[in-house]
């Protein structure tokens, strides 16, 4: 991966809730002082916990068999690394990778979600070598509710592209344009600086 940009997990959920994250994050260096906001500050509590609690606990209703925890996974081939907080092995020979989230489960599974499970799926079957189909993701402030994501092929090549569009950002300096969703500008640590 030598010279080559690399985008993590983060950079990918900060995309999709605006690209102007990218720009302003990656091209620009003006962090965002995530550091400061509470449900990041929790949602770090909640990981660190999960980490050191129950270790050899293995869902068995989800089929598990086997798993590995705060697994640090790269793919040379699509531009992307992260930490997934479980790879869980399956009895039907398949992995799955399995998030937790400090957020209530409201009848939705948000795209942000869905494609770091996504994105997390492609580099597991680059670095395992093996087949996966599908993912979790643990709510717990719903009392720790579990949601299972079944992928599909549009679901991994619509991951590539949107790791394509962020390199581009990266890359050539790219100014996108900013997110359809007018509310999430409101809590937008970048507010005073977008036009």
């Amino acid at each position: 991966m030598d010279g080559e940009t690399i985008v993590t997990i983060s950079d990918v959920l900060e995309y999709l809730f605006c690209p102007r994250f990218t720009y302003f994050m990656r091209c620009l260096d003006i962090p965002q002082h995530e550091e400061s906001r509470f449900k990041v500050l929790k949602g770090r509590d909640v990981h660190e916990q999960k980490r050191i609690t129950n270790t050899a606990y293995l869902r068995k209703k989800l089929g598990v068999v086997g798993k590995e925890l705060n697994v640090f996974i790269a793919s040379k081939r699509n531009h992307i690394k992260g930490i997934v907080d479980e790879v869980v092995f399956l009895e039907d020979g398949t992995a799955a990778p399995f998030e937790y989230k400090f957020a209530e489960f409201k009848d939705k599974i948000f795209k942000t979600y869905k494609f770091q499970l996504v994105l997390h799926a492609l580099m597991i079957k680059e670095n395992y070598n093996v087949d996966v189909k599908k993912g979790f993701i643990c709510f717990t402030r719903s009392n720790n509710h579990i949601e299972e994501v079944v992928f599909t092929e549009k679901d991994f090549d619509k991951a590539v592209e949107i790791v394509g569009e962020i390199l581009e950002i990266i890359d050539k300096g790219f100014y996108p344009g900013k997110t359809n969703s007018k509310n999430k500008c409101f809590d937008c640590c970048y507010s005073n600086i977008c036009t």
